[in-house]
């Protein structure tokens, strides 16, 4: 009997120091953060977004079908009051983007975006599809061309199915923010701003200027809009409470 005891607590103490190795593998450090319950859903869109081609290992991907089932869970759960979108993201698959712009900009609830780091090409109506957005003063978003890479078919349609692809971000970008299609336009296709290639790469506060994001700011900004919309769309009797 003591013998198995033994055992028993040599197990316990080997799953539980292997567990700590893991955590300090991971993360560094011995104690993970646990977060209170919150009526806040964070969604993160980092690295590339992954969409109907599955990238390289070595790339840091967002799959936007790990996300899908976030958001439409965000919509159903009636614990979740508001969303955040925090973007650092290089860009990825448009149409891929694009369902995740569409799918954030039909929430019934309120949603704030923050672009911390870049939120580059696809990630600029990711950015805008929220109902407020905010941009870190060192961030950045570039707004260029839609590009295809690999084997296409060389006949005019092709370059149709571009244009019309191109136009559809136009008018979702135009559509949920301030910027006006013309300045858009221009920014996209600006020869001399970029070394390499056609469009523009704008920092934080231009980007308020243009009227592509609303503010300039961090979290906490963020979160105390997000928190000052859901007290909106609850009335004063939640504010009472």
């Amino acid at each position: 009997m003591n013998t198995n005891k033994q055992e028993t607590v040599k197990e316990k103490d080997g799953s539980t120091s292997s567990s700590l190795v893991e955590k300090i593998q991971q993360l560094g450090q011995s104690n993970i953060p646990q977060a209170p319950d919150s009526n806040i859903h964070v969604l993160s869109i980092i690295g590339q977004v992954e969409g109907h081609i599955q990238l390289p290992p070595q790339n840091k991907t967002t799959k936007y079908e790990h996300l899908i089932p976030q958001i439409i869970a965000v919509e159903q759960n009636p614990k979740i009051e508001g969303l955040v979108v925090v973007l650092n993201t290089v860009g990825g698959d448009v149409e891929a983007g694009l369902a995740l712009a569409e799918m954030i900009a039909s929430l019934s609830k309120p949603t704030v975006s923050i672009v911390l780091g870049g939120g580059h090409s696809i990630g600029v109506p990711i950015a805008v599809a929220t109902d407020y957005s905010f941009i870190a003063p060192s961030a950045t978003m570039t707004i260029h061309p839609v590009r295809l890479t690999g084997l296409v078919i060389g006949v005019p349609q092709t370059f149709e199915y571009i244009d019309k692809m191109q136009e559809r971000v136009i008018q979702f970008v135009t559509s949920h923010s301030n910027i006006k299609e013309s300045k858009f336009k221009e920014l996209m296709f600006e020869k001399g701003n970029l070394t390499r290639d056609i469009g523009t790469n704008v920092v934080g506060q231009d980007a308020v200027e243009y009227g592509l994001i609303n503010e300039v700011g961090g979290i906490s900004g963020a979160m105390a809009k997000l928190n000052e919309l859901i007290n909106q769309l609850n009335g004063p009797e939640e504010l009472i409470q």
